[in-house]
């Protein structure tokens, strides 16, 4: 078996840490069903999962929270989920927030850019069969109020005007296998 990639945020550059929690996913663990995607072969309920963070440092304008899997096939990992401006007194995302359920859960103002399923909501976990893959589930303070890209960015822009804005990052990375 070939070695996994690196945590995505282990080379970026260093920013203080942000404590992320839920009450549906563990670090470590596997992913309930709930939280998988319901195509590709798989058949879950594609429900988002319950997220909280600590809020950000001092001049903090706005959180992004997304799921990346660094261990997809693809050269390049899966982007599941890009959820942006998010208002800065928000620290707490409920379960269902995206996904099939729509986007009910998410604060007024949020932008969901599309993901590698190419539909701008959560997308859960539907990797391969072989070994666990790990979803990490990142929420990372923003130092502007907006991002400034649609929903219908690429996942990887997306993500790059995340890194530009960061002040402060957290992640849980739950796991899943077929």
């Amino acid at each position: 078996m070939s070695q996994r990639p690196p945590i995505p945020y282990d080379f970026l550059p260093q920013v203080p840490a942000l404590t992320v929690e839920s009450d549906d996913v563990r670090d470590g663990e596997r992913m309930s069903d709930v939280h998988v995607f319901d195509d590709w072969g798989s058949t879950g309920q594609n429900i988002s999962p319950h997220l909280r963070w600590s809020p950000g440092p001092e001049g903090t304008k706005s959180y992004a929270v997304t799921c990346y899997d660094p261990d997809a096939p693809t050269g390049s990992g899966f982007w599941h989920w890009l959820a942006f401006d998010i208002p800065a007194d928000v620290t707490e995302l409920p379960r269902g927030a995206s996904g099939s359920v729509g986007t009910k859960g998410l604060p007024q103002g949020t932008v969901e850019s599309r993901n590698d399923y190419n539909q701008a909501t959560y997308g859960g976990a539907a990797p391969p069969p072989g070994y666990p893959h790990r979803y990490l589930f990142a929420v990372h303070a923003l130092s502007v109020e907006k991002l400034g890209v649609d929903p219908q960015t690429p996942p990887a822009a997306v993500g790059f005007n995340i890194t530009a804005n960061t002040l402060a990052r957290g992640y849980i990375a739950p796991t899943y296998e077929t």
